[in-house]
């Protein structure tokens, strides 16, 4: 992974993070789990997300599973798909890559 030069390259590189662990959960979990809750429930999932991040700062523990770092970007993937839910296109567009659900 080479380090950006610059500060808007290197949030470029997490945007496009983002889009690929968006791609690839969507996969997993098309649309159903957003659609059934709604902002209420990206709302709940962004919580558990932050509340799993403080713990394991206060703690000073490394966590068993997804990263710290991960965790955040999935914070920042919820917030995304936050925003297309309120402009109606995460329910109305579909992925331009067609995804099979994973096995």
């Amino acid at each position: 992974m080479k380090n950006p030069k610059y500060l808007d390259e290197a949030f470029e590189k997490v945007c496009q993070e983002m889009v690929e662990m968006f791609k690839k959960k969507h996969k997993d979990y098309g649309k159903g789990n957003i659609l059934d809750m709604g902002e209420l429930g990206i709302a709940f999932r962004i919580s558990e997300k932050f509340n799993r991040i403080k713990h394991l700062l206060i703690q000073d523990k490394k966590p068993e599973n997804e990263s710290i770092e991960e965790s955040w970007v999935d914070i920042g993937v919820y917030a995304v798909i936050a925003v297309l839910l309120k402009r109606s296109w995460f329910k109305n567009l579909e992925m331009k890559e067609k995804t099979a659900p994973s096995k």
